[in-house]
C-alpha cells in the first residue's frame, strides 16, 4: 500500500536527519509505546493518511493524499527553547516541493511545514509540526 510507502520515506528520512544531529532525539513512530525520561525531549512522528482517488476514467491512477506530523514533545513550564529550534529544523528537512521516490511511489511535500499551537499538559509541552504530502502512481 502506497500510504505505508509515503510513510517509510518520511520516517527514514526523520531517523537520517536525527542521526547526524549533535543532541540526538527518541523518535516514536506510530502505535509504539515509549515512556520518556524526566525532563526529555522527544519527538512522536506519523501520518494521517487521507482519501485514496483516481482521477481516470480507466481506473488505472491513483492519487495519495495525506499529512506527515511530527510532534515535538517537551517538559512543561521551559517554554518553548527547545521546541522552536527543532521545528524550525523540520521546516528545512522537508522543504516545500520537495520530491523524494521509493520504488514506483514518488511523494511531493505540498506544503509548507507548519507549526501548530503548542499543547501544555500536565508534565508535557508538546508542538505539533506537519505538512501535507501528494502522490500519484499509475
Amino acid at each position: 500500500m502506497s500510504h505505508a510507502i509515503i510513510a517509510s520515506i518520511y520516517e527514514d528520512r526523520l531517523i537520517a536527519w536525527n542521526a547526524v544531529r549533535p543532541e540526538k532525539l527518541k523518535i516514536v513512530f506510530e502505535n509504539a509505546a515509549y515512556t520518556p525520561v524526566a525532563g526529555e525531549t522527544y519527538l512522536r512522528a506519523f501520518t494521517i493518511p487521507g482519501d485514496t482517488a483516481s482521477n481516470t476514467l480507466g481506473g488505472d491512477h491513483r492519487l495519495y493524499t495525506g499529512v506527515f506530523q511530527v510532534s515535538i514533545i517537551s517538559s512543561a513550564g521551559d517554554g518553548k527553547t527547545k521546541t522552536n529550534p527543532i521545528a524550525a529544523e523540520l521546516s528545512i528537512l522537508f522543504p516545500l516541493y520537495a520530491r523524494d521516490t521509493r520504488g514506483t511511489v514518488t511523494v511531493v511535500t505540498m506544503s509548507p511545514v507548519d507549526q501548530g499551537p503548542g499543547i501544555t499538559g500536565d508534565s508535557n509541552y508538546t508542538v505539533p509540526v506537519s505538512f501535507m504530502y501528494r502522490a500519484d502512481t499509475n
